[in-house]
């Protein structure tokens, strides 16, 4: 009872960075960072973000170590190969960022994880220190996971990009002049600390409500009474995070069953029933090999060149009902779908709920039963 309205949180909250899928490519991210650390850029916050990540970064420096605060260039996408790297005829080595002076340089390898996924840590460490340069390797990412550091990124310092987005949103919140000069700036840096910050959040009253009423009706709302909080929060949170792997793995062992349900229907009544109703486009043959987000379907293959069929179900059903010329309203992915092919367009060009339940599919459906049949009848053209 508890998933539900955290899917709705999950789901409804509009976010630029969900919308443009920003968090699953390097290069974008990186671009975003590079943008925030140069002082001259158009976000007009001058070095307040150079000087948060540096901050980070010297917190886990020695004494003796500690780099300048500010001041650097900014460059992206950097060969760390040495002359004698190039005479050796190595493969380029690129680290994403590189903020730089004439005393100091701080080189970035940007990723999801605290990993240096392939790159060398020591030829980052000797690309920093040229010159005699003060220097200081650094992971920027999205999760510190430390058993991911090894060979030689294990002694890089690590900087998340929610640490660092939480000391510029302290920032930002102390300057009213700022906000109201840029609001543009300031919608844009909001949206990124609600991604990769705060993460998804179920701001809605109406589903805090639903899940309070959830909790108690579950025998969860003791939980409210516990100290300390944090531990009761993360408790929880690892409970909740248990049973919906346990529900997603089982969801997919169901979507596998109406599948091969559907797929022994289609070839023992289906066909029999729709080819005795048709005098063109005849079903010749029923297949099951997509893969991907269109795995849950049967595809009925016809005769006399005439488009396919699909029986659909689930997340392609899904997929589906968003790019038809004319969806579904309100769609029922507890039922089957059928849907009609455009050759020409390589799209779908109709698509139909029917009134066949996964549920009924799984207990396996009567030779008598015609609900499927009429649905594929009724996308005939």
């Amino acid at each position: 009872m508890l998933l539900p309205g955290l899917f709705r949180s999950l789901g409804e909250q509009f976010n630029i960075f969900r919308v443009m899928h920003h968090g699953t490519h390097e290069k974008q991210l990186s671009n975003i960072f590079a943008w925030l650390l140069a002082t001259d850029s158009t976000h007009k916050l001058g070095d307040v973000f150079q000087r948060a990540f540096l901050a980070r970064v010297n917190g886990q420096l020695r004494d003796d170590a500690q780099l300048p605060p500010s001041g650097y260039r900014v460059i992206q996408e950097v060969n760390t190969l040495g002359g004698e790297d190039i005479a050796g005829e190595a493969g380029m080595d690129i680290a994403d960022i590189v903020l730089s002076r004439s005393d100091a340089a701080v080189v970035i390898e940007n990723y999801g994880t605290s990993d240096g996924h392939g790159h060398d840590y020591q030829r980052y460490l000797a690309h920093g220190a040229t010159d005699g340069r003060a220097t200081a390797v650094v992971l920027l990412c999205h999760r510190h996971e430390a058993h991911l550091q090894r060979d030689g990124w294990e002694q890089a310092s690590v900087v998340t990009y929610a640490d660092v987005l939480s000391d510029l949103q302290a920032h930002v919140e102390r300057d009213g002049s700022w906000c109201r000069q840029h609001p543009d700036q300031l919608f844009f840096i909001r949206q990124m600390i609600q991604y990769f910050v705060k993460g998804p959040a179920a701001v809605d009253v109406d589903d805090q409500v639903s899940f309070i009423k959830a909790m108690c009706e579950t025998g969860e709302s003791a939980r409210y009474g516990y100290r300390p909080r944090d531990r009761v929060t993360q408790e929880f949170a690892e409970l909740v995070a248990e049973h919906a792997r346990r529900q997603f793995e089982d969801s997919r062992t169901t979507l596998a069953t109406v599948k091969d349900g559907l797929r022994r229907f289609a070839r023992s009544v289906l066909v029999e029933q729709v080819n005795g109703a048709v005098n063109k486009g005849r079903i010749e043959k029923v297949v099951t090999k997509l893969v991907g987000q269109w795995e849950w379907c049967v595809e009925l293959q016809r005769a006399d060149a005439q488009p396919a069929i699909y029986l659909e179900f689930g997340p392609t059903a899904a997929v589906k009902n968003e790019r038809v010329a004319d969806p579904i309203h309100d769609p029922d992915y507890s039922r089957v779908f059928v849907s009609l092919r455009d050759e020409e367009r390589g799209s779908t060009s109709r698509m139909v709920q029917t009134e066949v339940r996964l549920a009924e599919v799984i207990g396996g459906l009567s030779r008598e039963d015609g609900r499927l049949r009429d649905a594929v009848l009724s996308l005939e053209v």
